[in-house]
């Protein structure tokens, strides 16, 4: 129960789903509720997809590029903290590539949005990714793993269901009380992303102390 806590709680934050509320409802103005709820739909399976592709392909990616788990932590670490002070500052959309120009200009252009912009990089960006790879490094147990694929469905069903309700939530919080939720979150996030980059300073000093 503590590592599918841990899991959801670490992807559901650095995912930030509320955060994206806002682009979502500018994205589908046009649209009925029902192509509404497909659109969320298929954007939380996008997610979905991408978690496990990043988890289970996480240690090929590694071996491949020659990336060591520490490196990987802290380069993800870094990300991490980078998306809790775009949330904290009120930056998100602009952090993941979202400017207010660009979402009128996939108003206009697209026909499907739920892999991009909205699974990428607005869900599943580089933090989620990373955190994911290095899940891939941790755990290894049947048991570990069932845990953590369930704690990406849960987000998955997660970003579904605030997806789905999207304009509900921005009638009921504003656009004050999202940006509220998103700095509390943000909060989270840096701490998250900093908890990482200290695993892996301790475990290179440690490991440079016991070879001296």
């Amino acid at each position: 129960m503590e590592l599918f806590l841990l899991s959801f709680g670490a992807l559901f934050s650095i995912m930030n789903p509320l955060g994206t509320v806002p682009v979502f409802v500018g994205l589908t103005l046009d649209n009925s509720k029902k192509e509404r709820a497909v659109t969320a739909f298929w954007t939380a399976i996008d997610v979905l997809a991408i978690l496990l592709l990043s988890f289970f392909a996480g240690k090929y990616i590694l071996s491949f590029f020659g990336i060591s788990l520490n490196a990987l932590k802290i380069a993800g670490g870094l990300i991490i903290v980078s998306s809790g002070f775009a949330l904290l500052t009120g930056k998100f959309r602009e952090h993941k590539g979202m400017k207010r120009e660009r979402v009128q200009e996939d108003i206009r252009t697209r026909d499907s949005i739920s892999l991009t912009p909205l699974a990428i990089p607005m869900l599943a960006g580089p933090g989620t990714i990373s955190l994911l790879i290095t899940y891939n490094q941790e755990y290894h147990l049947p048991e570990q793993i069932v845990i953590l694929i369930s704690a990406m469905l849960l987000s998955a069903i997660s970003i579904y269901l605030i997806l789905k309700s999207a304009h509900g939530i921005v009638k009921l919080l504003g656009a004050s009380g999202i940006n509220a939720l998103s700095r509390i979150i943000g909060f989270v996030v840096i701490a998250i992303g900093v908890e990482y980059i200290i695993s892996a300073v301790v475990d290179i000093v440690t490991r440079i102390i016991a070879v001296a």
